[in-house]
């Protein structure tokens, strides 16, 4: 059923979509079309729309939580006032100079892993292609050990070494999976093999680090954001200002893709290159957002597939059921977001006195997320 109203120059067009027919089960989406009179059309998903203003929301609360949160201890309005130029000379001193950056690049790194997060599993059609799997966050542990373990660098140098790992480890992907263009399945094998020799690399500068260096090597490759400063919070700010807009533009290109290379390009969708400009724009964000805080485990892997599921996905018939669930690439950077923050209260108040370094606890539960989503694959017969 269909609808369409004008006004003027500007016409609007809903449509009502029966979603297909997943594990038996289907809903009807309601998408609408927005065109303006200079020729711009948006679309728009009333569900995916509302399910991103909630997860803003969310992310919002947590950080104030978070920045309330500590040995001086501020209610949520004292936050809010302090943030908004009230409060006294202590308590924006603890909220601006102390609390907020380490929000901040909580909230920055968590957008950067849940939106590359989403565009690797997009790209290889694959729910397991995520940062994590692939190898990238390795890479950047073998560039920031490089960094401490010979040359004693500090915590600028560390962080390029680690930009330097991730964006040589996604070269070496490129080219090692190239084949007439890059495809999703030898993309994520290749990517799995190239973890598993880099897990070892990390393992093997481990053993030339004297106790010191593989003391803060260790607590590096945890993934933290204990300490950050302003320092940490604008190289990933101006990444992620310039790359998220650009893979949002992206966005039905990457919906394309999704049904594979041929529908794709007989859509008008230039294949090779809009998989070449998508992943590298979400190697520099993973890279990026290693460096600023460590390799987060498991956020890229959950973030997308949870936000995925939010939304209310639809499939398609046939071809055993695969999802045709669209990159949904901004619900996944707010649920990255909010995934991260919340998770870095978590390790703060509910252990008592242990405060775990964030990457402990996404790592505990993104692997109970991993098992999760490999039972409803293999349900699914998808495994």
């Amino acid at each position: 059923m269909s609808a369409t109203v004008k006004s003027g120059q500007d016409t609007e067009q809903t449509r009502t979509k029966g979603a297909g027919r997943g594990r038996g089960a289907g809903a009807a989406r309601r998408i609408r079309m927005v065109r303006t009179k200079g020729g711009l059309s948006l679309r728009l998903e009333p569900r995916a729309l509302w399910t991103s203003l909630l997860l803003l929301a969310l992310a919002l609360a947590a950080g104030v939580a978070l920045i309330g949160s500590g040995d001086y201890p501020m209610t949520p309005a004292e936050v809010i006032a302090t943030l908004t130029g009230g409060g006294d000379p202590g308590q924006r001193f603890i909220v601006q100079d102390l609390r907020l950056p380490r929000v901040l690049v909580g909230l920055l790194v968590g957008a950067a892993f849940g939106i590359s997060g989403a565009v690797f599993q997009t790209v290889s059609r694959n729910p397991l292609g995520s940062p994590d799997v692939l190898g990238f966050a390795q890479g950047s542990s073998v560039g920031a050990l490089v960094v401490i373990v010979f040359f004693q660098g500090g915590g600028f140098a560390v962080a390029a070494g680690a930009v330097v790992g991730g964006l040589v480890t996604g070269l070496a992907l490129f080219l090692l999976a190239w084949q007439r263009g890059i495809h999703g399945n030898r993309f994520v094998l290749v990517g799995i093999g190239a973890g598993a020799m880099l897990y070892a690399m990390v393992l093997y500068l481990l053993t030339k680090a004297n106790i010191i260096e593989a003391t803060r090597a260790t607590t590096w490759m945890t993934g933290s954001l204990n300490g950050r400063d302003w320092d940490q919070v604008w190289p990933p700010a101006a990444v992620c200002a310039v790359l998220v807009p650009l893979l949002l533009c992206h966005g039905r290109a990457l919906r394309m893709l999704e049904m594979g290379d041929d529908a794709a390009a007989a859509l008008g969708v230039r294949v090779d290159r809009v998989r070449i400009v998508v992943l590298i724009a979400a190697v520099v964000l993973v890279a990026v957002a290693t460096a600023a805080a460590g390799p987060i485990s498991f956020v890229a892997l959950s973030a997308p597939q949870l936000a995925r599921r939010l939304t209310l996905p639809r499939c398609l018939n046939g071809a055993g059921g695969a999802p045709l669930t669209g990159p949904n690439l901004l619900p996944s950077a707010l649920m990255g977001a909010a995934l991260l923050v919340a998770a870095d209260w978590s390790s703060q108040r509910l252990f008592g006195a242990d405060q775990l370094p964030v990457g402990v606890l996404t790592g505990v539960l993104g692997g109970g997320c991993l098992l999760w989503l490999l039972a409803t694959e293999r349900r699914a017969g998808r495994t």
